[in-house]
């Protein structure tokens, strides 16, 4: 064991007895008695809390009111969370029909799915961006949602002849559906009653039972350990990972499909719940190997009583007390600024976000550390690079560390989401830092802006104030060996968007655009090599398995600039691609695939994949 750890306990034991006192006496949102609570705790006030007997026609109109607030706010500060209490909502006559905008979660609080119901919608439609609100009408930037734990029987009542026809979910990066029953019609990804053109670029799906799902013009969708009755057309990127139901891959690219029979390594995200004498807990389901179809029970239970519940307004130092003391975290919704690093130590620690709980780097910050021990989880959670920049936003891990790690525990990350820049500027060297043996990515979306509010205007001659000031070098860099990823979203960075040193990893659907705005070629050179690759495996791995994975290029600042290659790895037998591709979205080429194998991604092939089915051939 190295000295750092041992560091680390010894730190926490002085918090321990030096903060006991004061941490106690701080823990208003819990009590501290082990009985049952009757009453929810107190969350904030961005949380609210429905019961089945409250009038439809009052949760439609809080709903409606929260949406109408937030259906185009991109850039806003407001997050929230609807938590909905085991129970009937809507009825065929008077359905409940909810749209989900920016920072909303929607989740029952049931111990099965099935336990709440939604007789009616959820909802996100496009946005019509033109000044009339009818032209150009996407969900290219439809992110940052969350619709979990519930059944919903599909109701179109009252709704115009279109509208009626499915359950829209037009959506793109940063969005999760988890623990859904959904029956009762069509469940549609793109929305096709807008004017057009009707683009998305999603998504993901864990743990959900559904019927007919309509692709529609999604880009990618990744469909991990679920059920389907049948899925309708892809665009580039299909990817199923133990779903029952899921279509045949073997004409592959036609349709675009990857099917995997059994996902290797899952672990489904924790969630609230209430249980029959109304106490709160937070179950935390185990890690699985070789599964398909659905979970819905299993894990273990955790009383919130077991949890610090904190609130944006609550120190740093209050939080890494909690932590050290053995406590687990529950971030209400809201921004969290953080000047120094929330530290997640103990072994099992579940760290969970409700409504986008979203921490902000301060002075250069690394916003949240873990630990190298085994079975941590982290869920839920947004992390935002700030002004200073960053050595790192999120760690898992020593790099170069002896830490303590198990295959059937793996430290989790599910629906942890990156920003560098959209709201303000952001600086970081490397988003998301894996060291740490046997981790578990599932979904994650790791951005540097490419549009935003401050410092993203054009600028003169090719220029772009964002490449010289809104800066992140890496997205993801994976050092530790077996980390398996379901579900890896990441964009625009500046070197190379993810960097896979560590041996026998898998990675399970790959998303990913070259940044949109280096001002010339020779801003975008690695070494003697022009551009660096959307995906890169290290130099010394001798396996990894890649299946499903889409590289894009958008030169938009310049279209010239060349990136000769999509994915760079190692030339080895235990190195393995399996449906990979490339395509030009309008501006700039990539001139191969793969190690120089695959044809160019030029502007003449605009929105034509280049495909490679296998690499190495078989």
């Amino acid at each position: 064991m190295t000295t750092r750890p041992s560091g680390r306990r010894r730190v926490g034991r002085i918090l321990a007895v030096g903060l006991a006192l004061v941490v106690t006496s701080s823990l208003t949102a819990v009590p501290a008695s082990a009985a049952p609570i009757a009453v929810a705790p107190n969350f904030g006030s961005n949380v609210t809390i429905f019961d089945p007997s409250m009038p439809v026609e009052q949760i439609q109109a809080t709903l409606d009111a929260t949406y109408a607030k937030q259906v185009d706010n991109e850039m806003g500060t407001a997050r929230f969370a609807y938590l909905f209490k085991p129970g009937t909502y809507g009825t065929t006559e008077k359905p409940l029909q909810i749209k989900v905008g920016y920072y909303t979660e929607i989740s029952g609080l049931g111990a099965a799915p099935t336990d709440v119901v939604i007789n009616g919608k959820v909802e996100v439609y496009n946005r019509c961006l033109a000044d009339n609100g009818t032209g150009n009408c996407l969900a290219l930037v439809n992110f940052w949602r969350t619709l979990s734990n519930l059944t919903i029987n599909i109701n179109g009542a009252g709704q115009d002849g279109c509208r009626a026809g499915a359950n829209f979910w037009a959506v793109s990066q940063a969005v999760s559906l988890r623990r859904l029953n959904v029956s009762g019609g069509n469940f549609s990804l793109m929305d096709y009653c807008t004017a057009g053109p009707q683009y998305a670029s999603g998504g993901f799906i864990a743990n959900s039972k559904f019927p007919t799902v309509i692709n529609g013009s999604q880009q990618q969708w990744l469909t991990r350990n679920s059920e389907v009755a049948s899925w309708s057309n892809g665009v580039w990127n299909q990817v199923f990972s133990g779903v029952v139901g899921a279509p045949d891959d073997s004409a592959f690219p036609d349709p675009p499909y990857t099917t995997v029979a059994q996902t290797p390594v899952s672990r489904e995200k924790p969630y609230l719940f209430v249980d029959a004498k109304g106490k709160y807990n937070v179950q935390v389901p185990a890690a699985q190997r070789n599964t398909s179809g659905t979970s819905w029970s299993g894990g273990r239970t955790i009383p919130l009583s077991d949890f610090f519940v904190a609130k944006p307004s609550d120190p740093v130092w209050l939080i890494n007390a909690n932590l050290a003391l053995g406590k687990n975290l529950l971030l209400s919704p809201g921004m969290y600024d953080i000047a120094s690093s929330i530290n997640v130590w103990h072994p099992n620690q579940v760290v969970l976000g409700i409504g986008h709980a979203t921490l902000t780097a301060v002075n250069g910050a690394t916003p949240l550390v873990v630990a190298d021990v085994p079975g941590v989880v982290v869920a839920g959670v947004t992390v935002d690079a700030g002004l200073k920049e960053s050595k790192t936003l999120l760690r898992v891990g020593v790099k170069n560390g002896f830490g303590i790690s198990s295959p059937s525990n793996p430290t989790t990350l599910s629906d942890v989401y990156f920003r560098v820049g959209g709201p303000h500027v952001g600086k970081t060297d490397t988003a998301l830092e894996v060291n740490s043996d046997n981790v578990l990515i599932d979904h994650t979306w790791v951005w540097r802006a490419d549009h935003g509010l401050e410092g993203f205007t054009e600028g003169v001659n090719g220029d772009t104030q964002r490449w010289r000031t809104n800066t992140g070098r890496y997205g993801a860099v994976i050092n530790g060996d077996n980390v398996t990823a379901t579900g890896l979203f990441v964009e625009h960075f500046q070197k190379y968007n993810t960097v896979w040193n560590g041996d026998k990893g898998t990675t399970i659907l790959y998303q990913n655009e070259l940044p949109y705005d280096p001002p010339t070629q020779a801003d975008w050179m690695n070494g003697k090599v022009e551009g660096y690759a959307g995906y890169k495996v290290g130099d010394k791995v001798r396996n990894h398995q890649l299946y499903g994975a889409g590289v894009y290029v958008f030169n938009q600042n310049n279209p010239s600039i060349h990136t000769e290659n999509g994915f760079e790895v190692p030339n080895r037998p235990g190195v393995k691609l399996h449906h990979i591709m490339t395509v030009n979205l309008s501006a700039g080429t990539i001139d191969h695939v793969v190690n120089g194998v695959g044809a160019a991604a030029d502007p003449p092939s605009s929105g034509v994949p280049v495909y490679v089915t296998d690499y190495p051939a078989s």
